[in-house]
């Protein structure tokens, strides 16, 4: 798996992560460092940056078992500003934090530490891991704030996920299959335990994730007028939400338009389409004749057809599976990791151009609420056999 990474890779994946954490942050004008408009899909970028450091104090540094913890080292207040289980996310904006200097050298020194500690013959290398992939997200999560914000992206990083060449679709006969995470494993997430025995019926699911013209086919044959392709929940979105077209395109003099990072650009129709809800999705499969993939489709799918992994992680992907715990469930150390978000949220897979690679794995669960298109997500189409 890309995620057993033994200490010498720790050690430079940590320094990877947040390489890439404060070149992004380097996108963010100095006056949202101090204020950011109240939204509920980010977080003030004071808070993040500091909840990223308290999280690799805590879990590295700090613990003596999984619910028992040693004061900061560093930062006395740190729990009061950044134990995000303590901390309600709208009162996040009206918090004492410290400053951005302290919050940078807040940054820099359990960073340090952290160095230190991951050299201890006795260290847990688990909750090092745990940190880092911990970062990783948040690093994809300032991505999504830059975008939210209009703020341009710093020179070097992906603005967007790469063009695909329709490669038609893949046939699964149907059968047994496994889905899941095994224990001989070295790091896997709680709710990909455990691997288990699935029988799928026979289908069929796209080589690639939906095009921009694809997509586009479908708005400019007036899919967002057509009630038929959506379902309750999505008519119920549409009404509240008055949209015409996916979040960011605009119908422009030369052509449709995409916002990119505070720029629009024109429509690429060979880039995966992004920024779509599941209620979207669904209309659009409706429309084409299809329908979203099962979580475990997509899986099997993508461990038994993609073996280079990348096409499976160009973009989020929304799934007809709503996010549960597999039989046998049992929370690990961070305990809020999946278990607050079963049954509200929709099944996730894939990865974005924006997710580092050492975190793609077939068997990754992400979850969203089917509402959400501020992320880097589309989806791919399957249809039954």
């Amino acid at each position: 798996m890309n995620r057993d990474l033994d200490r010498a890779a720790l050690h430079a994946a940590m320094d990877d992560s947040r390489q890439r954490l404060l070149a992004i942050y380097a996108g963010l004008a100095p006056e949202l460092w101090q204020a950011v408009p109240y939204l509920k899909i980010i977080n003030p970028p004071r808070w993040e940056a500091g909840h990223v450091a308290w999280f690799n104090e805590r879990w590295c540094l700090r613990r003596i078992d999984d619910e028992r913890f040693r004061p900061s080292r560093f930062l006395a207040d740190a729990d009061r500003w950044f134990n995000s289980g303590a901390v309600e996310h709208s009162t996040r904006w009206t918090l004492d934090l410290p400053g951005q200097q302290a919050i940078l050298d807040y940054m820099a020194t359990t960073l340090a530490a952290c160095h230190e500690a991951l050299e201890r013959e006795d260290a847990d290398l688990y909750y090092f891991r745990l940190s880092l992939y911990h970062e990783d997200m948040h690093c994809e999560a300032f991505h999504y704030t830059l975008q939210t914000l209009d703020q341009p992206l710093p020179a070097g990083l992906p603005a967007g996920p790469p063009p695909v060449e329709d490669a038609g679709e893949l046939e699964f006969p149907g059968g047994a299959v496994e889905i899941g995470s095994r224990p001989d494993n070295v790091f896997v997430f709680d709710n990909e335990k455990w691997a288990h025995e699935e029988i799928l019926a026979p289908f069929a699911i796209d080589a690639r994730p939906v095009s921009n013209g694809k997509f586009l086919a479908f708005v400019e044959d007036g899919g967002y007028d057509e009630p038929r392709w959506w379902s309750e929940a999505g008519r119920r979105w549409l009404a509240e939400s008055g949209r015409g077209a996916p979040r960011a395109w605009r119908r422009a003099a030369g052509g449709w338009q995409r916002k990119a990072f505070g720029a629009w650009l024109p429509l690429a129709a060979e880039e995966p389409v992004v920024h779509v809800t599941a209620f979207e999705a669904e209309a659009w499969c409706k429309w084409a004749g299809r329908r979203l993939p099962a979580e475990a489709e997509w899986e099997v799918a993508a461990r038994r057809f993609g073996p280079d992994f990348s096409p499976w992680g160009h973009v989020w992907q929304w799934t007809a599976t709503p996010f549960a715990p597999y039989a046998g469930f049992a929370p690990d150390a961070y305990a809020d990791y999946s278990r607050l978000w079963f049954h509200t949220h929709r099944a996730v897979r894939g990865g974005s151009f924006a997710t580092p690679a050492r975190l793609l794995e077939p068997a990754f669960r992400n979850f969203y609420e089917p509402q959400r298109d501020d992320i880097f997500i589309g989806f791919r189409s399957a249809r039954s056999l």
